[in-house]
């Protein structure tokens, strides 16, 4: 703090000012009984000094002496070495991710070069004959076509994690170009994901193509939404097979891809943020699998209170539109009730 670097045995006498200690410029000397030293914030304080009086407390100055008022300083007004970090201790571990705060301490700490795991290259395809570029004017659709939105949506939820995401584009309906595709991507990319082509059609060939030129682990989640979910590995490369419905894409990469690939950049995980909270609207539900339903929950006198966002159709893109929330409802329970309690999921926490 700005003020006068004492001796605290001297405080309470009139003090001989004997120089000055700046910032980056350091006093050369020592202070002895009844003298004292002018500094400023950030400045180094001589060896024999052990109080800061603040400027506030001068009662009295003149150019070689000062006197501060009557006073029991609450604090030294000093930072000693290894205040903020004591010798040996460690200020990054494995699997830490770099962020501002991270990088703040390792910089004050003279450390600018520290040893990184590589990003991994994460390929991103959508799937179907039906889909077109939102670039396209709605007039040049031609009948039965739709525009593409989860290739997009799955690069904007993967935007914030420690990989580098390429966008491979769109696999035709068609079991040799998907087994292309695929093939050639695993030659890339450390992971890739589809939306579409895994379900039970005969133009569904993800879970197949997996399968034949690589090993596929599961195919189908007890899940809502996002049963048909497949997920494998080709050569070295692993393919999460993401449903086509928008809203079982974005959860089933919320929920699974984003945690799966942070470890695959080494990251250390933690659970995700459960809350509780009460109903304020009715839940449709049918027992036999965990449901993840849209909703938008708020504090009320100290409890979460939580709604869902209309019907949960997997279509239905709207219903993440106010959601700020996850509800999730338990394989094992049907229908609920105003008033009854869930557990929560927090979009912010999901998407960090």
């Amino acid at each position: 703090m700005d003020g006068y670097a004492i001796r605290a045995q001297d405080q309470g006498l009139s003090l001989t000012v004997i120089g000055q200690s700046l910032a980056g410029h350091p006093y050369n000397g020592d202070i002895s009984a009844g003298e004292c030293l002018r500094i400023f914030t950030g400045a180094m304080l001589p060896s024999s000094a052990d109080q800061v009086i603040l400027q506030e407390e001068v009662a009295q100055r003149d150019a070689t002496s000062v006197l501060f008022n009557t006073h029991s300083p609450s604090e030294s007004y000093v930072r000693a070495i290894g205040n903020d970090l004591k010798v040996g201790s460690q200020i990054a571990a494995p699997g830490d991710v770099l962020n501002p705060f991270l990088i703040a301490s390792l910089a004050s700490a003279g450390v600018n070069l520290v040893e990184v795991l590589r990003k991994p290259v994460i390929g991103v395809f959508s799937s179907g004959d039906e889909l077109r570029d939102s670039s396209v004017p709605v007039e040049a659709l031609l009948e039965g076509q739709i525009y593409d939105s989860n290739r997009l949506t799955v690069m904007e939820l993967l935007k914030n994690l420690p990989v580098e995401v390429r966008d491979l584009g769109r696999l035709a309906d068609e079991a040799d170009a998907v087994s292309n595709a695929l093939r050639e991507g695993a030659q890339h990319c450390d992971a890739m994901i589809t939306s579409g082509g895994v379900s039970v059609g005969d133009a569904d060939y993800i879970s197949e193509t997996i399968e034949r030129l690589g090993t596929l682990a599961f195919w189908r989640l007890n899940l809502k939404p996002g049963k048909p979910m497949a997920f494998g590995k080709i050569e070295n490369c692993w393919i999460f097979g993401l449903p086509g419905n928008p809203v079982s894409t974005i959860v089933t990469a919320l929920l699974l891809v984003r945690p799966a690939l942070l470890a695959l950049a080494g990251a250390k995980l933690a659970p995700a943020l459960r809350l509780k909270a009460n109903l304020t609207t009715p839940v449709t539900h049918q027992a036999g699998r965990t449901e993840y339903q849209r909703g938008t929950f708020a504090e009320n006198a100290g409890l979460f209170e939580v709604s869902h966002t209309g019907d949960q159709g997997s279509n239905r893109l709207s219903t993440f539109h106010h959601a700020n929330c996850l509800i999730e409802v338990d394989k094992n329970l049907g229908d609920l009730a105003p008033g009854d309690e869930v557990n929560i999921l927090p979009l912010d926490n999901l998407l960090n």
